[in-house]
């Protein structure tokens, strides 16, 4: 009998022990930082003073309205794109001068390049739209420096044409980076409209994660 009752509390104690083993631990707390958080972020932009169509004499242009919001927004640094030779100030000599680089397919130079853009993660491109494609001058910077493996965030300003297929400009030039979905904003909204144009551009901004 004393032997029964000596099993019967051995299987007792090794059965509270087995159910032990079995309860759940507690999950370990994981802290999840922001994506954009720890990413290095550039705004490049090119943009024109001068005689503006539909607004007038601009003295900040349109697209460097939108690149001081998004650098201002994302805390990003922010880099100018200028051409050696600049683009004259009056409307219709600058049109047709764009027209003739896009029909010949030419690379103005560049006043500047960036000599640091291997340090970026991230970079915002801005540019007007000019006969539905990128300006020249902008494309030669694409085309200039490697950037590979970084994402590359689209914004321009137009004049009714949205981004006019530009994304595909920018994939081609930059095959081996990742181009996200851009922002357009008409150039009359961007001067003379600045909170509408702030609202579009915070609410773009959420959606990529800023």
């Amino acid at each position: 009998m004393k032997k029964f009752l000596l099993l019967l509390l051995v299987m007792f104690t090794m059965g509270g022990c087995g159910n032990e083993a079995k309860t759940p631990a507690e999950p370990e707390s994981k802290s999840v930082s922001a994506a954009p958080a720890d990413k290095k972020i550039l705004v490049v932009y090119f943009s024109r003073t001068g005689e503006e169509y539909n607004v007038g004499n601009i003295t900040k242009g349109n697209t460097a309205i939108i690149a001081e919001m998004i650098a201002q927004k994302t805390g990003a640094d922010i880099f100018e794109v200028k051409a050696a030779t600049p683009y004259p100030d009056n409307y219709n000599a600058c049109t047709e001068l764009a027209k003739q680089e896009l029909e010949a397919n030419v690379r103005p130079a560049l006043a500047k390049n960036i000599d640091n853009l291997a340090q970026y993660d991230t970079i915002f491109i801005g540019y007007p739209i000019w006969w539905s494609a990128i300006p020249r001058v902008m494309m030669t910077f694409l085309e200039s420096n490697d950037f590979s493996g970084k994402t590359i965030i689209p914004f321009c300003t137009h004049g009714g044409s949205g981004l006019a297929g530009t994304e595909r400009e920018i994939k081609n030039a930059c095959p081996n980076s990742k181009v996200l979905d851009g922002l357009a904003i008409s150039g009359r909204t961007a001067q003379n409209d600045l909170a509408t144009a702030q609202k579009d551009v915070d609410a773009w901004l959420k959606g990529l994660g800023y």
